[in-house]
């Protein structure tokens, strides 16, 4: 059970409670109700802005099971709850033995519940803050200013080293976050430490001393097990104060996070968890079992919180490196081998299981060790099954992906393989792997380069997602394509893409153009964007400038003439430079700077 105590310290818990002006109880009964919720949709991430269509009326009594029953007379009780609510007012059971033992029984259960609740909540008044963010996200299709700003709301609770934990979507894109205390109406400058957007995690910092006086920190603990109750405690929507769902654990297996879409080991609840949870403990006994982060749509009562072992990944490679270090990866795409034709085609004798490797990412360490149409049997000892996953706990089974992703940066991974016949040993390096075309770009402003009024920028998926809430079939379909699938050949590579024609005399001609990638520059192949400014800036020497486009398009402009017209068209259109600081050397500046400030 979750929380149990001796009964003196419940009393005292009880009593604290009773009489805490923060609380709301009602006069009579000593019933307590929480402010009323918002309930989430889609599975999301449960802050305040737009990952949600919340609706309203939702009622959350996370303190049902306190309710004190009325003192009607009750003889010989027809159902458990009837005979608890007899005990309850010292109404003894006659003449039915088995009633009243139930009685006794769901009693019990239910001041197991109210001490837990109790407890929950008194851990979490000292520790769980409420989070205010000012945030403002960049324009990919004008990536030289910003959107709008807007306001969010979030939880978070302290650790040890006088640090606050929250999730990533929290304080995404921040340009100003407040904390404030449980019972105190100041707010309280905090600065982002580290943010982990794959994870979904952040760690905050308050210099001020007074924020920290009777503040207490909580400890993380294990991953709990199925059935096994947590409380989750945070700032949802719907009220200011302080809130606590309960509720148990009823799956453990790696999950997609929305924030970063990415997979990894996650809790599912039958906790309320709304909007403006997010960041808020889950706490089992006097420990945390994760921080609450998303919902599932379309399904009541199903959240999803992060693990321990996820948290202390994030936290430990905060504490080595001073930054956020990312979840490794082997680099592959495993086919399951669960059909016995396709085994047999591979020669797997029986009692060997494994998954077929499909596609290696040739930036990883596995592109030089292992090859297509190998099976991988195991991992570090692990063995993997048909399906790719492994035994996990008590008869429970995850994807192999989840040992890969608790490694830490370069460790070695010692990976077992099937190939031609005959089982091979390998010891493989891992490290985490940024894919071609990049999923999210939190926390910095996109890069670009205005050439003659042609905007070049690398693809990105929040490019995409500038197409709408239906971006997959909005967007150019090449590009979608390309985005989802294709893998880089070489480190730092990206796709370059023409966005669009800023117009003007020298580009007449040239506007239907945009949307396509740009593979070369006078005959070079472009890697990056920034090679792509380089190459243009090298074409000073020569007399024009040719850009090589999908479908065979071409672009040729006078170098001179478009370097002129660059100035004039920034002007035109009020854009304080033709290319973001990302790009820029420190020890230098480009012509093209110099003609652009003119």
């Amino acid at each position: 059970m979750l929380g149990f105590r001796s009964p003196a310290a419940a009393r005292a818990a009880v009593r604290r409670l009773r009489f805490s002006p923060n609380l709301p109880v009602s006069s009579s009964r000593g019933t307590f109700i929480s402010s009323h919720s918002q309930f989430s949709n889609p599975i999301q991430s449960t802050d305040t802005r737009t990952y949600f269509s919340a609706r309203n009326n939702y009622i959350d009594c996370c303190f049902s099971s306190i309710k004190l029953y009325s003192t009607c007379s009750i003889s010989n009780p027809s159902s458990p709850r009837d005979a608890a609510a007899a005990a309850s007012e010292g109404i003894s059971s006659v003449g039915n033995g088995e009633a009243g033992a139930e009685a006794e029984g769901y009693v019990a259960m239910q001041n197991g519940a109210m001490t837990e609740a109790y407890y929950a909540l008194e851990l979490a008044l000292d520790s769980v803050v409420k989070i205010f963010t000012v945030a403002s996200s960049p324009s990919y299709f004008l990536p030289w200013q910003n959107k709008s700003q807007r306001e969010s709301m979030g939880s978070g609770f302290v650790i040890s080293g006088r640090r606050i934990l929250t999730n990533a979507h929290v304080v995404a894109d921040h340009t100003f976050v407040l904390v404030r205390k449980h019972g105190s109406p100041t707010k309280y400058r905090a600065e982002v430490q580290a943010v982990g957007h794959e994870c979904d995690l952040a760690i905050l910092v308050v210099e001020n001393e007074e924020f920290w006086e009777g503040m207490n920190f909580l400890e993380l603990g294990d991953i709990p097990f199925l059935q096994e109750a947590v409380a989750v405690v945070g700032y949802p929507q719907g009220g200011d104060n302080i809130s606590v769902t309960k509720g148990v654990v009823s799956r453990v297996e790696p999950t997609q996070y929305v924030h970063g879409a990415t997979q990894l080991l996650a809790i599912q609840i039958d906790a309320a968890i709304n909007p403006g949870n997010s960041g808020g403990p889950a706490i089992m006994g006097d420990k945390v079992a994760g921080v609450a982060f998303q919902n599932l749509s379309n399904a009541e009562n199903i959240g999803y919180i992060i693990p321990v072992p996820v948290i202390k990944h994030f936290i430990a490679g905060v504490e080595e490196t001073g930054d956020y270090v990312g979840f490794c990866s082997m680099g592959l795409s495993c086919q399951p081998t669960e059909n016995a034709q396709l085994r047999e085609h591979f020669q797997i004798p029986s009692g060997l299981t494994g998954v077929l490797v499909s596609r290696i990412n040739p930036i990883s360490d596995a592109y030089r060790i292992l090859k297509k149409d190998d099976i991988v049997l195991s991992f570090d000892g692990v063995p993997i099954a048909h399906d790719g996953s492994v035994p996990f706990r008590n008869r429970e089974r995850i994807t192999f992906d989840h040992l890969v992703s608790m490694k830490k940066p370069n460790d070695t991974a010692q990976v077992r393989v099937w190939r031609d016949g005959k089982e091979h040993e390998f010891t493989v390096t891992l490290r985490p792997l940024q894919p071609l075309v990049p999923v999210h770009q939190f926390d910095k402003l996109p890069s670009y380069f205005i050439f003659a009024g042609l905007v070049f920028i690398p693809l990105t998926q929040p490019y995409l997602h500038e197409y709408g809430e239906d971006w997959y079939n909005a967007s150019p379909r090449r590009l979608c394509e390309r985005a989802l699938r294709e893998l880089p050949q070489k480190a730092g590579q990206q796709l370059v893409i023409l966005s669009q024609v800023l117009m003007d005399d020298i580009n007449t001609g040239y506007e239907r153009l945009t949307d396509l990638q740009v593979k070369k520059v006078n005959g070079i192949e472009v890697d990056n964007l920034k090679h792509l400014r380089q190459l243009v800036e090298d074409s000073s020497k020569e007399r024009s400038v040719r850009f090589d486009l999908d479908d065979e398009r071409v672009i040729v402009l006078n170098y001179d003439s478009a370097k002129i017209a660059t100035s004039r068209i920034l002007k035109r259109h009020r854009i304080p430079s033709a290319t973001s600081s990302d790009l820029i050397d420190e020890q230098s500046v480009s012509d093209i700077e110099l003609a652009c400030s003119k």
